[in-house]
């Protein structure tokens, strides 16, 4: 089942949330969608979903427009949302038979069995919503959002609030999920997009700023050295701009700093000598690896570097 979006916007008055942004996915692919806060991820997912009109672009989901046949479509897709809202007076059961007579499930009884064994809430179905804890009620959403055995299934967050125990239980079932099915993944936990995912979109101010398989982005970002640094004064950035190899720079603090550099030469010699000439006191200097996370900070914090990965 594919989700195609082509050249999609949004704009809230005269801020452009979403800003010409396309692409595409299929089965079988777990596709991480990224992006911090208010980079527009959740506005183009609400828009994937049918809740938000987009002010243009098209959206396909099984090649049908969400725009022309907005309820083929969302036949078709299962959301759960970062907020996960929930009747929290209800019993677990009853929550998901009752949304699931609003879907006409077929078979209710036995989908509703299936998917309590399946997110492990055996011994939980009979509780009231708002007696279960944060990583409980996910489950309770997420069984929600299977009700209808969609084909394509967006999750919003879907391990926030979850104890490492039950990160690897949902990790698991959703691996197994996006299997079968279309999977959209957005999550701030960079180990399990780089756990779970096979590609990875990245929203940065409306646009996309990458959009490459976890492989791709690890190898592009071994091309380059990163050092950690932290100063034990004030420093000028600007002087650390112009040391030779350092092709980015991002503050992590408030006297530390990630130097991206060109992976042909070592800027530490040099970036000694000027601590020296300015008596700048170094508490810390490191190499890092590279990873997900520090590709992510790279490509959205367009405000503290120069230059591209």
């Amino acid at each position: 089942m594919s989700v195609i979006v082509n050249q999609l916007c949004k704009s809230f008055g005269p801020q452009l949330a979403v800003d010409h942004i396309s692409f595409q996915t299929g089965k079988g692919e777990i596709l991480g969608f990224l992006g911090p806060n208010g980079a527009g991820k959740t506005t183009t997912m609400k828009m994937i979903c049918g809740f938000l009109k987009p002010s243009s672009g098209d959206i396909r989901v099984g090649g049908y427009s969400v725009l022309e046949d907005p309820v083929a479509t969302k036949s078709m897709i299962g959301y759960l949302p970062e907020n996960n809202p929930l009747y929290k007076e209800m019993y677990v059961k009853e929550l998901l038979w009752f949304f699931g007579k609003l879907c006409r499930v077929p078979s209710l009884q036995s989908r509703i069995d299936e998917l309590i064994q399946m997110t492990g809430l055996e011994n939980d179905y009979k509780k009231t919503i708002g007696s279960l804890s944060k990583g409980y009620r996910q489950r309770v959403g997420l069984c929600q959002a299977l009700l209808h055995d969609p084909q394509v299934l967006i999750l919003d967050e879907p391990t926030s609030g979850l104890d490492p125990n039950q990160l690897v239980e949902i990790r698991q079932l959703i691996r197994s999920i996006g299997a079968q099915k279309t999977l959209i993944f957005s999550s701030h936990i960079m180990q399990e997009v780089q756990a779970l995912c096979n590609r990875v979109i990245i929203i940065n101010k409306g646009k996309i700023v990458a959009d490459e398989s976890i492989q791709q982005l690890l190898h592009k970002s071994s091309h380059q050295r990163l050092l950690y640094v932290a100063f034990g004064v004030d420093v000028d950035e600007n002087n650390l701009k112009k040391l030779t190899y350092v092709s980015n720079l991002e503050k992590t603090g408030q006297r530390s700093y990630k130097l991206w550099c060109h992976p042909d030469g070592d800027p530490r010699e040099e970036l000694f000598q000027l601590a020296s000439r300015n008596q700048w006191s170094i508490l810390e200097l490191r190499e890092e690896k590279t990873n997900i996370e520090a590709v992510f900070n790279l490509l959205t914090k367009s405000e503290n570097h120069v230059g591209t990965v």
